[in-house]
């Protein structure tokens, strides 16, 4: 195992909002309120994020180094028409890939395993 490895591992498991983020950015780069509404939608309604879990989430991810802002060309024409905050859009870095990548491959070592211990799959 590379030190590279070791360092993904450290940060599993994930906690299910965390993971679901992750897995919403996975498909490019969205704003905040785009992240809770496919979270919601991806989890089956399972998960809804507040706004105020989500940026912590973002901030911490952040911190990480498993996502990273993005400036879009809306938030260019935004800073002309609406003045203030011009909302911000997050996309996964290659380290926060491989973080999804392993989690997903932690839960289906846990789900065939709990399968085989059930009989609901051959040993």
């Amino acid at each position: 195992m590379t030190q590279q490895d070791d360092d993904i591992f450290k940060l599993l498991p994930l906690r299910e909002p965390t993971f679901f983020i992750l897995l919403s950015l996975s498909e490019g780069e969205k704003h905040g309120y785009a992240i809770i509404k496919d979270v919601a939608d991806v989890s089956n309604g399972k998960v809804n994020l507040s706004t105020g879990t989500l940026y912590e989430a973002l901030a911490r991810l952040l911190d990480q180094a498993l996502i990273e802002r993005v400036e879009t060309d809306a938030d260019k024409d935004d800073a002309v028409t609406h003045p203030g905050r011009p909302r911000k859009a997050y996309r996964l870095t290659t380290k926060g890939e491989r973080v999804v990548q392993a989690e997903m491959m932690r839960l289906h070592t846990l789900i065939t395993a709990a399968r085989q211990r059930l009989g609901l799959e051959p040993g």
